[in-house]
């Protein structure tokens, strides 16, 4: 219920200051003015409270009253959730256009999820039995991929009293009672939770397993393991969404969460038009069975930009307390730094570098930090891995987004503008990115890949960098006098960098590629090197080498193996191919 809490004392942008307010906490929601703006308190200071709004001030003036609930900014948790399109305070789209038609007015209020919809929900549970928080207590299948599991809510625990009958029922309708002691809880198949509070899990637990993203540069160079974090920094045109759409279409994440912070419009009009037409190569069922969306884009309030990356973080970690996988796209983490940048300057704090305010490296730690490996309060395992893009102005990496994401994360996909220019996608640099997860996951790719795996990928890190320095000889005289031996490494990077770090999202069968075709690709360029090497060393030209049919053998096969049966069958025999009609020139 609605309380008065104060009134307006001065209005400054997205910042309200109140005057006369009474028990008011830090975080806590209120709304302002008539029309009920939604806003969250930033500052408490004196008899003074300072709130950010999360829609337009325009027309709010000094003396209006602020209403408040009692209870921090939260979002709604329960079956609905996916294949959804919300803004930044969770509001769905949607059911706003509906509402409203295509311009949203300020203060409208719809709930985040649909509570005439009727859901068939499944007891585990039985009367008597004693659950803690966070053990599941139903299921509810919430679309063909996806069982939306009905969990206690953490700080509840109890004896169950009653609990509902395998039926058909709304989000309204209380599903268990619990009894603890002389008190009852009634449990509804949702759940609210604070978005700038994480989620409780059991414990932390190793990450073992990669995210396989099907995109070769990622998975084979510079892999991210399931709960990982990595940044993806590069300037403008360089092709972070367009990484981050690939990621988002392909992973083998069980659940993906894409947050449009600040991005513009026709970008988020992009992937709702195409996401709907996509199917899971696995499944074969469509990916927005498994996907939520957060669109605040950049002509939206700068409020709740600031406020799109918790409530997509929150919304992972409930999943992820389900047991499943959860990918949390993050586009962009600058402009929601930007944000931040301008809320600091309408409280009028000091600045630091760039304008930034001193909390921004603690920002991004708490915000890094939820992410993650852990064993739920149910015992399952679950994870959230976080790929966040930042937008250096004029692809400067050191400035302060970009040099302090890097203290919290363990993977760097750096873009190279040249590549982007030269078509090159994706435009991951090769000797700028890293990833320390090559320690983690090794064991799973050698256990489901193959054994030779994490050689392989030394074996071609070494040519790369081994062409790095020629190609500094190569600027001064040409490559026609180096001997053929080193003229084989700038073609075999060549093949490489042209056949396996390039691909073509337009093309069906390059647009993926499995993790056994990515490793039987890579052992075919390096087979062929190797080989080549051998008959270099044997006094064969390396013209001739070049003239065999099985060089553009090698530089097609992107395109002509796809993830088929027949076709991996044929791949697979194509390391011995390679070597067989190389050796054919020795006679």
């Amino acid at each position: 219920m609605l309380k008065a809490c104060g009134k307006v004392y001065r209005v400054m942008g997205p910042v309200v200051e109140a005057e006369e307010v009474s028990f008011l906490r830090m975080l806590d929601m209120v709304e302002v003015g008539e029309e009920h703006l939604i806003g969250e308190v930033v500052r408490l200071k004196k008899d003074k409270a300072y709130i950010q709004v999360y829609e337009d001030t325009t027309s709010l003036k000094a003396g209006d009253l602020i209403y408040t609930q009692g209870f921090p900014l939260y979002v709604e948790l329960g079956p609905g959730l996916l294949g959804n399109i919300y803004d930044g305070i969770q509001r769905p789209l949607e059911a706003l256009r509906e509402k409203e038609g295509f311009y949203i007015n300020r203060g409208v209020h719809v709930t985040a999820l649909d509570r005439k919809k009727i859901w068939h929900f499944a007891p585990l549970k039985k009367e008597g039995d004693y659950i803690k928080g966070g053990e599941i207590i139903g299921d509810v299948q919430e679309t063909i991929l996806i069982k939306h599991r009905i969990l206690v809510p953490p700080d509840a625990h109890g004896k169950i009293k009653w609990i509902a009958k395998d039926g058909e029922y709304s989000l309204d309708e209380k599903i268990a009672i619990l009894e603890e002691k002389d008190s009852e809880k009634e449990i509804l198949m949702y759940q609210k939770w604070p978005v700038r509070r994480p989620r409780p899990c059991r414990e932390r637990i190793p990450i073992t397993e990669p995210l396989i993203t099907g995109q070769r540069v990622i998975d084979t160079l510079f892999p991210v393991g399931k709960g990982g974090c990595v940044v993806v920094p590069g300037g403008f045109g360089t092709g972070k969404t367009v990484v981050q759409h690939q990621i988002a279409k392909w992973s083998n994440a069980d659940i993906v969460i894409y947050v449009g912070c600040g991005e513009r419009g026709n970008e988020m009009t992009d992937i709702l038009l195409n996401f709907p037409k996509l199917i899971d190569p696995a499944t074969k069922r469509p990916i927005m069975e498994r996907t939520i969306f957060i669109a605040n884009t950049s002509n939206m309030p700068v409020a709740a930009r600031e406020a799109s990356i918790y409530t997509g973080i929150t919304l992972a970690e409930y999943y992820r307390d389900m047991g499943y996988n959860v990918a949390l796209m993050a586009d962009s983490t600058s402009r929601w730094a930007e944000a931040l940048r301008e809320l600091s300057g309408r409280l009028e704090e000091m600045p630091l570098e760039e304008g930034f305010p001193a909390y921004l490296p603690s920002r991004l730690a708490e915000f890094y930090e939820r992410a993650g490996r852990v064993k739920t309060l149910n015992n399952d395992n679950g994870s959230i891995t976080i790929i966040a893009s930042v937008s250096p102005p004029g692809g400067d990496f050191s400035e302060p987004v970009t040099s302090h994401t890097k203290r919290f994360i363990r993977c760097f996909w750096a873009l190279d503008r040249d590549l982007a220019n030269a078509r090159h996608y994706p435009s991951i640099s090769w000797i700028d990115s890293y990833s320390e997860y090559i320690d983690d996951v090794k064991d799973w790719w050698h256990k489901n890949v193959d054994k030779d795996w994490l050689s392989a990928r030394y074996t071609i890190m070494e040519l790369l960098q081994k062409e790095q320095r020629l190609l500094q000889v190569v600027k001064l005289v040409g490559p026609d006098v180096l001997p053929y031996r080193q003229r084989l490494i700038l073609e075999t990077c060549s093949i490489f960098k042209n056949t396996f770090l390039q691909q073509s999202a337009f093309d069906d069968i390059d647009t993926y590629s499995s993790s056994r075709k990515q490793f039987l690709m890579l052992k075919s360029i390096i087979k062929f090197y190797e080989k080549s090497d051998e008959l270099i060393k044997k006094g064969i030209n390396i013209g001739e080498i070049k003239e065999n049919m099985i060089y553009q053998e090698l530089v097609r096969m992107r395109f002509k193996y796809s993830e088929s049966k027949e076709d991996m069958d044929k791949l697979e025999g194509f390391p011995s191919e390679v070597e067989r009609s190389l050796a054919e020139l020795e006679f």
